[in-house]
Formats: structure tokens, C-alpha cells, sequence
């Protein structure tokens, strides 16, 4: 490869960053935004026009706070574990399937499974690190859920890799080029909007940051820098999985102006389930994952095992 070529995949790289963090900064006010009015109020309307620099604000304010760390912590493992949790959310951005100047992945969906995996590991060592109960509990509860709510996302993923046989990501969009895989996987792409929401750690399933028996859960003890860090990581978890729902099930990667309008209306879901609906019992989210999603992608998958091998 030419020098050139690795320059300009760099810059891309860099501008793909950028935009993603611009991106969540929007997607924390148009939540705001959203909550107000589901609760009957305005939400942020008076930094710059309606509202609009409040996320850069918000910021500004996060990362020049003092940093605060409890007496009896793990330092690396504390400092570490939210840089290494922010890493990992914008790595995954690599496997959405440009057309132009970007690294190619044959095989994204694997990349993409390995780099959720991963991220179970932050929470755990950021929740061990902080030296508290309430942080441990919280940690323990969110690496539960998250290893729960993987098993029954990859057996989703893999019925629609079987309607295509092929890991890449641009496949996606050649075989939903006449009908959405959306009407194909009904159940299947409702269960893989639940199963995002569970891995998020979103409403009705944010056990990780359970407020009313955990004190907030795992972050805790984070303070300024290090609590922006697992909040862009979570924002960024969100318009990240809004995007993969897009891509497998409601016409694969377009970017025309139809594309961005599905993107910003999953993301509109998460924001929205959040407002109606209340914390699920932790119980009955481990029964849901084990009980019902796993027997109902299994049984899907063989399905559609079958259907290939007869067409």
C-alpha cells in the first residue's frame, strides 16, 4: 500500500471520529430534548439557539472539573478501564461499510462481536477498581446482563448472515435492494431491538446504573473526565447499534437522505422507549434472554437453515 493511501486513510479515519462525536453530542440533546417533552417541559432551550451548544457546554464543563479518585482504588485499572471502554465504541465504527477510502472488512460482523465482547470487560474492571460495593454490584449485574443479551444477539446475527452467506457488511445492502429483511425477520429484528437496548444498557434495562438500589451503579466513584468517557461510549454504543438495526434489517448502507432519516428514527426509539417505559426486575430480564430470546433465534435460525438448503 502507498504512503499516500495510508495518509488518506488516517484523515478518513480522523473525520469519521470527528463526526461520530459530533454525532453524540446531538443524540444527548435531542434526548434531552425528547425526555422534556414526553414529562411536559421544554428540556435545555437557553445556551445559543434552543438550546443547541448545550452538549459542547456540557462538555467543556465535564472535562475541566477536578478529578476526583476514592482512597482506596485501583489506580490503572480506575483511570484506564473509561479510555479503553471509549476506544473500543468508536473502533467498531471501522466495520460500517464505506464505499470510499476506508478499510474494507470481509468479515465486520465477527469484528463487531468481538469488540462487544470486550467492552463487557471495561464495566467489570471499572466497577472491581473503584473499591466500593455499590460499583462492584453494579459492574457484576451489567457483565451478567451484557453476556446474557450477547448470546441471543449472535444467534439473531447469524440467521441473517445465513439469508446472505457472507460476513460482509455491503452484502447487506445488495440483498434488500427490492424487499427489507425487516418484513422477512419480523420477530427477529423486534428481539434484535430489545436485545441493543439490554446491551446499551438502556431503559427498561439500565440495571448497570440501577439509581434506586445501586446509587448509579458502576460509575460511581467516576467524576468529571473519566464519567464523560463512559457516557460518550454508552452515546456512541446507542447511534452505533441505531445504524446496525438500519443496516440488517431496513435496506442495508444507502447514505442518501432516507438513510440518515431511519438512522435518526431508531435512535428516536431508544430515546423514547426510555421515556414510557419503567426499570424491568433484574430477574425477569435474565428469564426474558434465557427463556424466550434464546429458544426463539434458535428455532428462527433453523429455519432459515432450512430454507436455504431447499431454495
Amino acid at each position: 500500500m502507498m504512503f499516500l493511501d495510508i495518509i488518506l486513510i488516517f484523515f478518513g479515519l480522523l473525520i469519521l471520529i470527528l463526526g461520530v462525536l459530533i454525532g453524540v453530542a446531538f443524540l444527548t440533546l435531542l434526548e434531552r430534548k425528547v425526555l422534556g417533552y414526553i414529562q411536559i417541559r421544554k428540556g435545555p432551550n437557553k445556551v445559543g439557539f434552543m438550546g443547541i451548544l448545550q452538549p459542547f457546554f456540557d462538555a467543556i464543563k465535564l472535562f475541566t472539573k477536578e478529578q476526583t479518585y476514592p482512597s482506596f482504588f485501583n489506580y490503572l485499572s480506575y483511570y484506564f478501564s473509561p479510555v479503553i471502554s471509549f476506544i473500543l465504541s468508536l473502533m467498531i465504527w471501522m466495520m460500517i461499510p464505506y464505499y470510499f477510502n476506508m478499510i474494507s472488512f470481509n468479515l465486520g460482523v465477527l469484528f463487531f462481536l468481538c469488540c462487544t465482547s470486550m467492552g463487557v470487560y471495561t464495566v467489570m474492571i471499572a466497577g472491581w477498581s473503584s473499591n466500593s460495593n455499590y460499583a462492584l454490584l453494579g459492574g457484576l449485574r451489567s457483565v451478567a446482563q451484557t453476556i446474557s443479551y450477547e448470546v441471543s444477539l449472535a444467534l439473531i446475527l447469524m440467521s441473517s448472515i445465513i439469508m446472505i452467506m457472507d460476513f460482509n457488511m455491503l452484502m447487506f445492502n445488495y440483498y434488500q435492494d427490492l424487499v427489507w429483511f425487516f418484513f422477512f425477520m419480523f420477530p427477529l429484528s423486534l428481539c434484535w431491538f430489545s436485545s441493543s437496548l439490554a446491551e446499551t444498557n438502556r431503559t427498561p434495562f439500565d440495571f448497570a446504573e440501577g439509581e434506586s438500589e445501586l446509587v448509579s451503579g458502576f460509575n460511581i466513584e467516576y467524576s468529571s473526565g473519566g464519567f464523560a468517557m463512559i457516557f460518550l461510549a454508552e452515546y456512541s454504543s446507542i447511534l452505533f447499534m441505531s445504524l446496525l438495526f438500519v443496516l440488517l434489517y431496513l435496506g442495508g448502507f444507502t447514505l442518501d437522505f432516507f438513510f440518515y432519516l431511519k438512522l435518526k428514527l431508531i435512535s428516536f426509539l431508544f430515546i423514547w422507549v426510555r421515556g414510557t417505559l419503567p426499570r424491568y426486575r433484574y430477574d425477569k430480564l435474565m428469564y426474558l434472554a434465557w427463556k424466550i430470546y434464546l429458544p426463539l433465534s434458535l428455532n428462527f435460525l433453523m429455519f432459515y437453515m432450512g430454507l436455504m438448503i431447499f431454495l
